[in-house]
């Protein structure tokens, strides 16, 4: 469960910067040009997509890497960018497998109780 754990967080967290840089890019053209945003739609909470834009890859990848040895932090760490995810940008097209493989990372490694290795976490 653990090596699911770390492949479903990194695929998250790598999915997730394309998203992010989506996001994180959309925020800043809309501040600086006004007519796009006129245009597509200006943002209700820019800072909270920056936010999720950089920290939701960042917690998936690190959940994911740190899922084989530390299970429960890297748990928990996929379900808070999952959340992230959710919360900046909704479940969309763009945005259902980061927050699908982030979260079921996230199971998964705190559903890891009898390790692989002799060092449980609970």
């Amino acid at each position: 469960m653990r090596n699911a754990a770390l492949i479903l967080g990194i695929i998250a967290g790598l999915i997730g910067m394309i998203v992010g840089l989506v996001g994180y890019g959309y925020a800043e053209v809309t501040e600086t040009h006004q007519g796009v945003g006129q245009a597509f739609g200006f943002l209700d909470n820019p800072a909270l997509i920056r936010f999720a834009s950089f920290f939701g890859p960042l917690l998936a990848l690190a959940g994911g890497a740190m899922a084989k040895v530390r299970a429960l932090w890297g748990g928990v760490l996929m379900l808070v960018a999952s959340f992230l995810f959710y919360q900046a940008f909704g479940f969309n097209v763009g945005t259902m497998f980061p927050i699908g493989f982030a979260a079921l990372g996230g199971i998964l490694a705190i559903a890891a109780g009898k390790p692989d290795e002799p060092k449980a976490h609970f």
